[in-house]
């Protein structure tokens, strides 16, 4: 199954696919990168090698808090990504808190071998839904410990059909399994997998020191405190709400743009998932003059613009402190983006239908943080509800990540302490 599915990532790289010829290019340079890599390296004698891989950036925040916290305790261990998505390798191909970054060769037999021939790891750690067959194979046969951090798992998943026996047998190759919850450490438990603790979600971690870092967005201030109202004293009488939306496609947009037109006390900060130019030039159509660019942004223009729509890259979770409101995106196609970025923010969080598979919206939702909309006349109620209630609603946001910390901890402790 894996190797037709690589099969089918060669052909659509052939057809002119951008993502296929990225990952099909960049995977087969690996193992000549390795050993151009050991070839030059200085001496490696005394250093423990810790191999962690994670399939694209989401899986990534997973690891990374783990990695940040051996840096910061001035491990001297030798730490090597992997990424299996263009988009993974990509964004974080200069991550400066590891040795070296690359893509993971296809899961073959032999490239399995080479890799960790190459790499030496005395320690693997696989984000979330990395099951790769080849690799855990390999890893288990040369006595390798092999971790599974933040996974979580579904009954509706193939490990657990009747057809899926091998694919259980699988999840045999690692030390131990971190699951997120209860319900995956139940469900492993039931089907015979003992090595499961429950560790809980890294990305908790993870948003809570990104909120501690994050920096002032000059243009989101003036966009949300332009239009600030003041008394005779100069305090602070009415400040009209702010929904950012992060992450949008164009059915979020849709929905958000028909609010925007119909209540005019409202102002929004877009920031779209894509930013190419036939999106933008879509969004731009949809809100018919009441927007300004943020790489346009001025202090004149950005304070009399109803929409401020981000075309660029890496501020999203550093605008979410500006909003009243978050809306999160995806959720009437592929899946909602990262809706812990907003709610460590103490904001009522929004998104549509597709968020069953995110254990945190469904946490959020249960706390009374978060509401998911299948089409307008829901998404004009909720967040007419989420404007007034923001301050109540965004205290449960903010103890609902607080009371999820602490993953990042467990692990390394039982990891990299004993």
């Amino acid at each position: 199954m894996v190797n037709i599915y690589f099969f089918f990532v060669r052909i659509a790289a052939f057809l002119g696919n951008k993502k296929a010829r990225q990952l099909v290019k960049g995977q087969s340079q690996t193992l000549t990168l390795l050993e151009s890599d050991n070839q030059s390296a200085e001496s490696e004698s005394g250093r423990r090698t810790v191999w962690f891989h994670a399939a694209s950036v989401g899986e990534f925040e997973q690891v990374r808090p783990i990695i940040e916290r051996l840096r910061k305790e001035g491990s001297n261990l030798r730490l090597i990504l992997t990424f299996f998505s263009p988009s993974g390798y990509e964004m974080r191909k200069n991550y400066d808190k590891v040795d070296k970054v690359y893509y993971l060769p296809f899961a073959t037999r032999s490239n399995a071998r080479r890799f960790l021939d190459l790499v030496h790891p005395d320690m693997a750690v696989f984000a979330k839904y990395e099951f790769w067959p080849a690799y855990l194979k390999e890893l288990r046969e040369r006595g390798i410990p092999t971790y599974s951090v933040s996974a979580i798992f579904r009954p509706g998943q193939l490990f657990f059909r009747p057809w899926g026996k091998s694919y259980l047998n699988l999840l045999r190759c690692f030390t131990h399994i971190y699951v997120q919850d209860t319900v995956s450490f139940d469900l492993l438990i039931k089907h015979g997998i003992r090595s499961v603790s429950v560790a809980g979600d890294t990305r908790f971690d993870r948003v809570s020191e990104i909120a501690r870092q994050s920096k002032e967005i000059s243009e989101a201030a003036s966009f949300v405190h332009g239009k600030v109202m003041l008394g005779p004293k100069g305090e602070i009488t009415d400040q009209r709400p702010v929904i950012v939306a992060g992450s949008t496609w164009p059915p979020d947009e849709a929905l958000l743009a028909q609010y925007v037109k119909e209540r005019e006390d409202v102002r929004l900060i877009l920031v779209p998932h894509e930013i190419n130019n036939e999106h933008l030039k879509h969004i731009f159509q949809l809100f018919e003059g009441r927007y300004v660019r943020f790489t346009q942004a001025t202090q004149q223009n950005i304070t009399t613009c109803r929409v401020l729509v981000v075309d660029t890259m890496g501020l999203l979770s550093s605008i979410y402190r500006y909003g009243t409101v978050a809306y999160i995106g995806g959720g009437f196609g592929v899946g909602i983006h990262n809706t812990l970025e907003a709610a460590v923010w103490g904001m009522p969080v929004l998104f549509g239908t597709n968020y069953h598979k995110f254990r945190e919206a469904k946490g959020l939702i249960a706390a009374g943080a978060a509401v998911s909309v299948s089409n307008y006349k829901e998404l004009a109620a909720a967040m007419d509800q989420a404007i007034e209630d923001h301050e109540q609603m965004g205290k449960r946001a903010t103890d609902y990540v607080q009371s999820e910390c602490g993953a990042t901890e467990k692990i390394y402790r039982e990891l990299f302490t004993k």
